[in-house]
């Protein structure tokens, strides 16, 4: 049995993720299952502590295949937790591996466990095409058929419509809902706050150059391990940055989810990416108990809810009763990590924070939040350049903002990430 202790702080050990790998046309080298424990596997190498003293699994994945059903399960069972050791897959669209780390937060908070290894895990390259209903109906009776006869007289009945698919992937990109893509509605953010196409460009272009940098300096050197695929090809780092990137052949691109009066591209939007990020935390007892190091607090998380026709308008909504819970101001915050499912959403949404206007009739402020400079804002680059495995991105920002704390001696940062459907999640960290 469990003792509660509500006042008790958990803290992030260690955490590490793999390159995330551009999804090109076709099923990728590595399962989501396979980047997980890619990810995860390298903390036990690097931590006192083995992985079957781990109290649970949590892990992110909205697009599991068909042999990942609970794929936390299967992650954990990989690693050598055992058999006793419990795991669970969550889901919260973009942001299931920030969920996975909330739901560690909540159970290290209750004293439940004293460690959990957390994150989240997706191959979207490796998402599955599915058959419509009419194919599944005719399946149907073709099982139910009794004689030769009866499947004579089904096989006369194939249609070629029968055998279009539906994409599971683009359908994870719409909102069933309103109808909407997750692109459609940030044109609607681009068409709010009046953000051009040249500064969606320019934004996007910061990103790549500021990962080029980050590969360049050794920033991820701790925090990616490298991966080998079936045929001895190594991965060593994010390959969608595109280094040989400008305005020019940005500018050179159509809209692409809105032909004919959109603003958005494929170049001022994240990419479709494969990629895994897991971090292990414990209490303050676990600590203790393993001599555990110590990278950061996770001091609180939260969720808010948005209009789905402005869903990447989340992040806006989500930080400020964050602060507030905590006394704290936008200026406190030295970086922040706002997951670039769009450029148009998160200048929106800086835009959103100096308004007046939108502060008081939005947020429920007095007035203006304020302004987060974009010095202290993704400035190791975000999804943009990066990536956005819906899986993993949620738990990635985090890892991500830790290390740029760490980098620069400063002390607080806030992760936070828009999720489809109308949402948000935000962690405040501090080192």
């Amino acid at each position: 049995m469990f003792k509660i202790n509500h006042g008790q702080e958990v803290y992030i050990v260690d955490g590490n993720r793999t390159p995330f790998l551009k999804a090109r046309g076709k099923p990728g080298p590595f399962a989501a299952a396979d980047l997980g424990v890619y990810a995860a596997r390298e903390l036990f190498t690097r931590l006192p502590l083995a992985p079957n003293q781990v109290g649970e699994v949590i892990a992110g994945c909205m697009i599991p295949s068909p042999d990942e059903a609970n794929i936390a399960r299967i992650i954990g069972l990989r690693l050598g937790c055992g058999k006793t050791v419990p795991g669970y897959t969550v889901q919260r669209n973009c942001a299931s591996g920030m969920q996975a780390l909330d739901c560690a937060f909540k159970d290290l908070k209750l004293g439940r466990h004293e460690t959990v290894l957390a994150g989240g895990a997706e191959a979207m390259s490796r998402a599955p095409l599915i058959f419509n209903d009419k194919m599944v109906n005719w399946f149907a009776d073709w099982m139910g058929a009794k004689s030769i006869g009866q499947r004579l007289k089904l096989i006369t009945k194939i249609r070629p419509s029968q055998f279009v698919p539906i994409i599971s992937l683009l359908r994870g990109l719409r909102d069933p809902v309103i109808g909407l893509s997750m692109g459609q509605t940030a044109e609607n953010i681009a068409h709010r706050f009046n953000i051009t196409r040249e500064e969606m460009d320019e934004f996007a272009l910061q990103s790549h150059a500021r990962l080029a940098k980050a590969i360049d300096s050794g920033y991820f050197k701790n925090i990616i391990t490298p991966i080998f695929d079936s045929k001895g090809q190594v991965y060593e780092v994010d390959d969608g940055l595109r280094r040989d990137s400008d305005m020019q052949k940005m500018a050179k691109l159509k809209p692409f989810f809105d032909k004919k009066y959109g603003l958005v591209t494929a170049a001022n939007s994240s990419q479709v990416t494969d990629g895994a990020a897991f971090m292990l935390l414990a209490s303050e007892a676990g600590v203790k108990k393993y001599n555990l190091p110590v990278l950061a607090k996770i001091v609180d998380v939260e969720w808010a809810g948005v209009a789905p026709e402005v869903m990447g308008m989340g992040p806006a909504h989500v930080v400020p009763p964050l602060l507030t819970r905590h006394n704290l101001k936008l200026s406190d915050i030295d970086y922040m990590e706002i997951n670039e499912a769009f450029a148009s959403q998160v200048l929106g949404c800086l835009r959103a924070w100096e308004s007046d206007d939108y502060c008081r009739s939005e947020l429920g402020l007095k007035e203006a939040l304020g302004s987060m400079p974009l010095d202290r804002l993704n400035v190791d680059g975000g999804a943009v350049a990066i990536g956005h495995p819906v899986g993993a991105s949620g738990a990635r920002i985090v890892l991500q903002l830790v290390s740029i704390l760490r980098r620069t001696q400063s002390k607080r940062g806030i992760a936070t990430i828009c999720i489809g459907g109308g949402q948000a999640g935000a962690v405040l960290i501090e080192i």
